[in-house]
């Protein structure tokens, strides 16, 4: 990739951190929408779904956890909540890292990662409904039971309304399903929106549900929704166990300075948030400076090129300069050349005015002639026009002037 490139690159991205880059203010997702982006996840442990939720509204943070996870395939247990204990992520995208799986899912359908934090941000509660809608129709299908891995429930809200609960089996082992959403749900209903899918390295697509390995999460699995209320709730004893800290508040809040630069999708998302974290301001500034960086290594190139133009500009000058100056010379020889030329024709010309204008007056001769002969530095050709002229002037002279007396001379007007 160019330097240039590199440069409109950053550039872009920079732009993309500005208020004034966002979308006017964008429509709410319609329940078709919704459900095309809960389906890959809407049959997963309700824990599971909550913290998925939450982390999407940080994909940046999330790309960068996948990629640790993807070099850390080793760390588990107690040594990766040591390591998490290390990261800066928020602490919803540290929990995913004990489902390596779900964070690579999330981080090769970034778009989708990304609308769907952007979903939850807007319409929380309409996500929740979505996911039970779909659950339902899984249910349905025959696809959503009980088993040895997950337990399916009903409950009844407050509300009055039935919702769908899905718990592990073993509290502290997780079994994270895999399944075709177009299938698994019926026919699906909505072609305009058809739901992404996404299969683990090795699955054989030919099973259209089916269960990872269990995953033993420890204390990393501390989300929790609630359906009724169309909130996300978390475990405080467990988030605190997980990630070392005192929180009280059992409600969960978007935290802004994790979204590190990434535009939210509507005015009224961003105004809510305070129109960017600090870490957005942080991200514009570094982009800012490697911009700038390389603004500057691409100038300095730019001024090189320049430099080297300019000298082999000069070689050319100083040749052509050269050949200037020789045919310079030869430029002068030729106007000698045509002078010399025009001194004979002038000769030959005065000896003919001469005998033929004898007797006229010195001094008038004197100014025909040189009347006759102005300009005769322009060549042969425009001194015999002048000549020419000259003679046709003193004709018509010669003819008005009276005669001469005789007896008498001017001195130089005829011959001695």
């Amino acid at each position: 990739m160019s330097r240039a490139v590199r440069i409109v690159l950053l550039l872009f991205a920079f732009c993309l951190g500005m208020p004034w880059a966002q979308a006017d203010d964008a429509k709410p997702f319609k329940p078709e929408q919704l459900e095309q982006l809960a389906a890959p996840i809407a049959l997963y442990p309700d824990a599971l779904v909550a913290q998925i939720m939450m982390a999407a509204t940080y994909p940046l943070e999330v790309v960068e956890a996948a990629r640790w996870s993807k070099a850390n395939p080793n760390v588990k247990d107690k040594a990766l909540e040591d390591a998490m204990a290390k990261q800066s992520w928020d602490a919803s995208v540290k929990s995913l890292a004990a489902f390596p799986q779900v964070l690579q899912m999330m981080n090769d359908k970034l778009d989708w990662t990304q609308q769907l934090g952007d979903a939850v941000l807007a319409q929380q509660k309409d996500v929740m409904d979505a996911v039970q809608r779909l659950r339902a129709k899984a249910q349905a299908e025959g696809n959503l039971k009980s088993g040895k891995e997950q337990k399916v429930s009903t409950e009844a809200t407050s509300s009055g309304t039935t919702v769908i609960k899905i718990e592990p089996t073993q509290p502290e082992v997780v079994y994270v399903p895999t399944y075709n959403p177009t299938v698994v749900y019926g026919t699906w209903p909505y072609p305009a929106y058809t739901p992404y899918y996404w299969y683990p390295p090795g699955y054989a697509a030919a099973n259209f549900f089916s269960f990872s390995v269990g995953v033993a999460v420890g204390a990393a699995l501390w989300g929790n929704c609630n359906w009724g209320g169309g909130d996300i709730d978390i475990d405080v004893n467990r988030y605190n166990n997980f990630n070392r800290t005192n929180v009280s508040n059992r409600e969960w809040n978007h935290d802004s300075t994790h979204r590190k630069g990434v535009q939210y999708r509507d005015n009224a998302t961003q105004q809510r948030f305070n129109r960017e974290g600090k870490a957005g301001a942080e991200n514009r500034e570094q982009f800012r400076g490697r911009a700038d960086s390389e603004r500057k290594n691409l100038n300095q190139v730019d001024r090189d090129a320049v430099d080297r133009t300019t000298a082999q500009n000069r070689e050319r000058d100083r040749a052509q300069g050269g050949d200037r100056a020789q045919g310079g010379d030869r430029a002068a020889q030729r106007p000698q050349s045509r002078d010399s030329q025009t001194r004979d024709v002038q000769s030959r010309d005065t000896q003919s005015r001469d005998r033929q204008s004898s007797g006229t007056t010195g001094s008038r001769t004197s100014q025909q002639r040189d009347q006759a002969f102005q300009g005769t530095d322009r060549g042969a050709n425009a001194t015999r026009a002048a000549s020419n002229r000259g003679q046709t002037s003193r004709a018509t002279s010669s003819a008005s002037r009276p005669p001469r007396p005789s007896g008498g001379g001017s001195r130089g007007g005829g011959r001695r």
